[in-house]
């Protein structure tokens, strides 16, 4: 796997001055099989992920490092949206188009002291056209399930995956493996294999840099 670049859902990110968060999840392009953003969750602060650009990204030196600073990080678009549902406590006849809040607001109580806790659902923001990967997704060979993803491989220069990042097989038999990205027929329901179960097993292992903390 030369001249590529393994992005490890969970590794923490760098702005160009301090760590910003950690990525939850990588945002694909289906149809191309490229990365086209991370989603980067802040650390130890309130708010949503922010979809960050692969062309912010640089992780050719093993760590994820963006090419932006902590503010221009919280100017990026978010990677979700909280919306109220319809005829939520103290918002009869609104549309959930005409009522946003982020989760954490205070929202205000109502009269007689009762608090006001209005019903809302949260939506992730991708382009409809791109599905999320997310660690821990499973993995479905021809016969089954074999394991979860622990991230992507890309080339660098064109960001497109060359191979899925998989942790196989049993807590006493458990190794990572690389799963050519040819061998994928799917991502938007888990990662969907044309190969069996033994094909993965008889994969080499390789060794996936775990993010610590």
């Amino acid at each position: 796997m030369a001249e590529t670049t393994p992005f490890t859902i969970g590794a923490y990110a760098s702005c160009a001055d301090g760590v910003c968060g950690e990525v939850s999840r990588v945002v694909v392009d289906p149809v191309a099989r490229a990365v086209t953003q991370l989603v980067v969750q802040p650390k130890h602060r309130h708010g949503p992920g922010r979809l960050v650009p692969v062309d912010l990204v640089d992780a050719t030196t093993g760590d994820i490092r963006l090419r932006c600073t902590m503010a221009e990080f919280e100017r990026l678009d978010p990677a979700e949206e909280t919306q109220f549902l319809p005829g939520s406590p103290g918002y009869p006849g609104y549309d959930p188009e005409q009522l946003l809040s982020w989760p954490y607001y205070d929202l205000g109580g109502m009269p007689g002291g009762m608090i006001s806790v209005p019903q809302t659902v949260t939506y992730d923001t991708v382009p409809l056209d791109q599905v999320e990967v997310r660690r821990g997704e499973h993995v479905h060979a021809t016969d089954g399930n074999v394991g979860r993803v622990q991230g992507l491989v890309i080339d660098p220069r064109n960001h497109q995956v060359t191979h899925v990042l998989l942790q196989e097989g049993h807590l006493w038999g458990r190794k990572e493996v690389a799963i050519p990205i040819g061998a994928v027929t799917g991502v938007d329901d888990g990662i969907r294999l044309n190969i069996t179960k033994q094909q993965v097993q008889d994969l080499p292992p390789v060794d996936i840099d775990y993010p610590k903390g």
